[in-house]
């Protein structure tokens, strides 16, 4: 088999916080394919957000980081210094969830830009314009040649998401990850972004991972799904087969609460999400699943393949009828 152009193994974060140890990613693993758009959707809270940062060394020294996170065979986790910057955007690209707090406000767009082309691959000032002006043009932000000079508060939300877009593309990154990239955004906007993903994934050839909690984004735009619970993988599966077969219980409540034309009330998963601070040998979605035995409260139920590519961890998979 071909190599996987990211191979995350067994990666956990833990915090240590007043209240005790909190767990926030356990275990997770994934592979990233080259050109491959692979979507991490659960709720918040739920680690997603944690595992991309831990990726490339961006959580703080505070937090307690294991396992691997190969890319390319390298280790990411075991690299310091011009090795960990250079993989720092010129190969792995980071779009965070809001820009207005991303971008910073004293500057004009085209010096954000501008500074990372200057920084990552040494341009000179007037290059570095002149490909800032190009990156405007390629994530379709209109009359580039006045918005370079402006700041982010003179742009709309739509806008100030291309401009991070357009960092995130400076350097021709192999990976992109996205971490909620639509938040905040109206409907048209939303659907604008992921036009412009879905483009740029087209042209340039780019691994991307989304983050996101919206199921219908993962729908639109990605190859693989991954579903995390609790800081743990739970599900995965090509997108069309967790759609059309999904099997854990928490991805059958994650899709019965899409809204439907004819429902009269969106659907709801009772409960709440546990806390981390104690991390516990069963199945943590336990408190919360229909489908609770014995079994699911005395151990963790392991990853297992129900089809070849479709993993879960639950002793009763299955689907079931979403009620509507």
């Amino acid at each position: 088999m071909t190599q996987p152009l990211l191979d995350v193994r067994e990666l956990s974060v833990r915090f240590e916080t007043d209240h005790g140890t909190t767990h926030a990613v356990d275990r997770m693993s994934f592979t990233l394919a080259s050109g491959e758009v692979l979507g991490v959707v659960g709720e918040s809270g739920c680690g997603k957000s944690v595992t991309m940062m831990a990726l490339l060394q961006l959580l703080p020294p505070s937090a307690v980081v294991t396992g691997q996170v190969l890319f390319e065979g390298t280790d990411l986790l075991r690299v310091r210094g011009p090795q960990l910057r250079r993989a720092r955007g010129r190969e792995i690209a980071f779009i965070f969830q809001e820009p207005m707090t991303s971008l910073n406000p004293s500057f004009t767009i085209g010096r954000q830009i501008g500074e990372t082309l200057s920084v990552q691959l040494g341009l000179s000032k007037r290059v570095a314009r002149e490909r800032t002006l190009e990156l405007l043009e390629l994530v379709h932000i209109p009359a580039p040649q006045r918005r370079i000079d402006e700041y982010p508060h003179q742009l709309s939300g739509g806008m100030r998401q291309r401009v991070m877009i357009a960092i995130a593309l400076a350097c021709d990154p192999k990976i992109l990850i996205a971490d909620e990239p639509t938040t905040a955004l109206d409907v048209t906007i939303q659907a604008g972004i992921l036009d412009l993903m879905r483009e740029l994934r087209q042209r340039l050839g780019m691994a991307i991972i989304l983050v996101t909690h919206n199921l219908g984004v993962v729908a639109d735009i990605a190859d693989r799904v991954v579903v995390m619970y609790a800081g743990r993988k739970v599900e995965e599966a090509e997108v069309h087969e967790l759609f059309a077969s999904p099997q854990h219980p928490y991805t059958i409540g994650l899709l019965g609460a899409l809204p439907r034309r004819g429902a009269r009330r969106l659907q709801e998963i009772p409960g709440r999400v546990p806390s981390l601070t104690v991390l516990p040998d069963n199945c943590t979605f336990a408190p919360r699943c229909p489908r609770r035995s014995d079994q699911c409260v005395a151990r963790e139920p392991a990853l297992a393949k129900v089809r070849p590519q479709h993993l879960v961890a639950c002793f009763h998979p299955g689907v079931v009828e979403v009620a509507v």
